[in-house]
C-alpha cells in the first residue's frame, strides 16, 4: 500500500472523529473499522498511531484505542496557544517587511469581509464565507513568516475542535450577536494589516493574541455543539 493511500485512511478517520461520527470515548475495533473502510489492518494501525500523535486518539489496553474526549478547558487552552503562535508569526512578518503580494492578498480578504458586513446583517451562507476568508487571512500571515516550527505546532494545535481560524461555530438563534462578534473581529483584521504594513512588530503580536478572544466568546453561543463534538461534561 502506498503512502498516499495510507494518508487517505488517516484523513478519513480524522474527519469522522472531528465530525462526531466516531464519538468521543468510542473504542475503535480494528476488525470492524477495517471492514467499514475496506482496508487491511496494517494501514489502519498506522492511522491509529498518527491520530494518537495528534491527540485525537488515546491508547486503551495493549493495542486498542479510544476517541479522545476534549474538555472545554482543552479547547480554550488551545485557542490561547494559537494566539501566541500566530502573534509570533505576525511579529516576524512585520519586522522583516511585508511584500507587495502579501499586502494585496490581505487587502483582498479585508474587502471581502467589508462586503459581508456592509449589508448590516448576515445573509444565509455568510458565516461560511467569513470562515473561509478568516482561515485564508490567518494562513497568509503564518505562511509569510516562513517558520516551519510555527507551522508544525499550529497544525497539531488546530486538530482540537473549534480552534482553527476557519472554524466558526454559532447557534442559529444568536444571529445578531454572531454578526456583532464577527464584525468586531473583522475590524481587528484591519488593525492587524495596518500594524503589519507599518512594521509594528510588538503591536501586531499583541493584536493577534487579542484577536483569539473572539473565538472564546463565540463558544458561549455554541455550547451545545461544543459538548457534542468535544465530549465535554
Amino acid at each position: 500500500m502506498n503512502e498516499t493511500t495510507q494518508q487517505a485512511i488517516v484523513q478519513t478517520l480524522r474527519e469522522r472523529i472531528l465530525s462526531g461520527e466516531l464519538a468521543p470515548g468510542q473504542r475503535l475495533v480494528e476488525a470492524q473499522l477495517a471492514q467499514w473502510l475496506g482496508v487491511s489492518r496494517t494501514p489502519l494501525r498506522y492511522a491509529f498511531s498518527v491520530l494518537a500523535g495528534e491527540a485525537l486518539l488515546e491508547r486503551s489496553g495493549a493495542r486498542g484505542y479510544v476517541v479522545r474526549r476534549f474538555g472545554v478547558r482543552d479547547v480554550l487552552n488551545a485557542i490561547d496557544v494559537r494566539g501566541v503562535l500566530e502573534g509570533l508569526a505576525a511579529r516576524t512578518v512585520a519586522e522583516s517587511g511585508v511584500p507587495a503580494a502579501l499586502a494585496a492578498s490581505l487587502n483582498a480578504c479585508l474587502r471581502e469581509g467589508d462586503d459581508i458586513f456592509g449589508a448590516g446583517a448576515l445573509k444565509e451562507g455568510d458565516d461560511v464565507r467569513y470562515a473561509e476568508m478568516n482561515g485564508r487571512f490567518h494562513a497568509l500571515i503564518v505562511e509569510a513568516a516562513q517558520n516551519a516550527a510555527i507551522n508544525a505546532a499550529l497544525s497539531l494545535n488546530d486538530k482540537i475542535p473549534f480552534v482553527a481560524p476557519s472554524t466558526i461555530a454559532f447557534d442559529e438563534s444568536a444571529r445578531e450577536r454572531q454578526f456583532a462578534m464577527l464584525n468586531y473581529a473583522h475590524r481587528q483584521h484591519h488593525a492587524i494589516v495596518g500594524a503589519l504594513v507599518n512594521g509594528e512588530g510588538a503591536r501586531v503580536e499583541a493584536l493577534m493574541k487579542e484577536h483569539t478572544h473572539i473565538s472564546k466568546e463565540s463558544l458561549n453561543l455554541s455550547l451545545p455543539a461544543l459538548r457534542l463534538i468535544a465530549g465535554a461534561a
